[in-house]
């Protein structure tokens, strides 16, 4: 049983179309960025997209969640004090991809209960989809068209981990921070089958039935996982630490930092492949 059992989550349906709507705004404010870069105080990138879309975001966060703390990648001073619900926003994810003019960034939307992602909206803007996960609503896939300010979104399509096929199992991997733990675990499945990609469109994949397995055995950041993680849980998936423990949300001793996760779809099937004799 997970850490919610006998807690109501907190984002009805209702809800949850609402929030989809505010990330698909911010997703599409993206795209009429310019790409211009500056630097942070710790010298990583911010563009001129990670401040709209973070605008957009806290705006609706406000607006629909008042009273509920706000972590983002972008904020100068992240709050410390956070309460039972929270949310965490990854206004772009993979600056790297996006300053290179790649289609592979995306826009992050989490919302914790009790340390436990329970919402997920992944917006992909050059792709045009949303993802979304919710706890006791499943997860789905909706096409995004822009053709102004406020996108339409198409029905929602149901998506779900597929059972990881003996022989073909697909991991996915960092493109912009491989990492030699990662390669090694593989290594040891026996996943020989890997795709690199960057952001949390490594999470949808996972999710929607394409990949089955992403290692990350190194330090990342919460809101780099936060939004996958609930996603991947939503359509029938895990989210553990390497030795199998859960991970917790909200650790602002830590500065919101996670040392390693993995992703898994089929978790028994991959296990079960890779035991399968050469």
């Amino acid at each position: 049983m997970g850490r919610l059992s006998g807690y109501r989550v907190i984002v009805d349906e209702a809800l949850l179309a609402k929030l989809t709507a505010e990330v698909a705004v911010a997703a599409a404010a993206t795209l009429n960025a310019a790409r211009s870069v500056s630097r942070k105080a710790d010298q990583t990138p911010v563009t001129d997209a990670d401040e709209r879309s973070q605008a957009i975001l806290l705006q609706a966060m406000a607006r629909l969640m008042p009273g509920v703390a706000v972590i983002s990648e972008e904020m100068a001073i992240r709050p410390s004090r956070l309460g039972d619900i929270f949310a965490i926003l990854d206004p772009l994810d993979g600056t790297k991809e996006y300053l290179a003019g790649s289609t592979e960034y995306t826009v992050n939307l989490a919302i914790v209960q009790r340390g436990e992602p329970v919402v997920g909206i992944i917006g992909v803007p050059a792709k045009g989809l949303i993802y979304r996960g919710c706890a006791n609503h499943g997860a789905e896939r909706l096409a995004m068209s822009i053709s102004g300010a406020i996108p339409n979104l198409a029905v929602a399509e149901t998506i779900r981990i597929r059972n990881a096929p003996r022989g073909g199992v697909v991991a996915m991997m960092s493109r912009s921070h491989p990492d030699s733990a990662s390669i090694a675990l593989l290594d040891r499945l026996h996943v020989t089958h890997r795709v690199a990609c960057g952001s949390a469109l490594k999470f949808c994949r996972v999710a929607e039935g394409i990949a089955d397995i992403y290692p990350r055995l190194t330090t990342t950041c919460e809101w780099d996982v936060a939004a996958g993680h609930a996603l991947v849980t939503a359509a029938g998936g895990t989210i553990t630490q390497p030795e199998g423990g859960m991970l917790n949300y909200g650790d602002a001793a830590a500065d919101f930092r996670i040392p390693a996760f993995i992703a898994w779809g089929d978790r028994t099937g991959v296990l079960d492949a890779a035991a399968l004799p050469d």
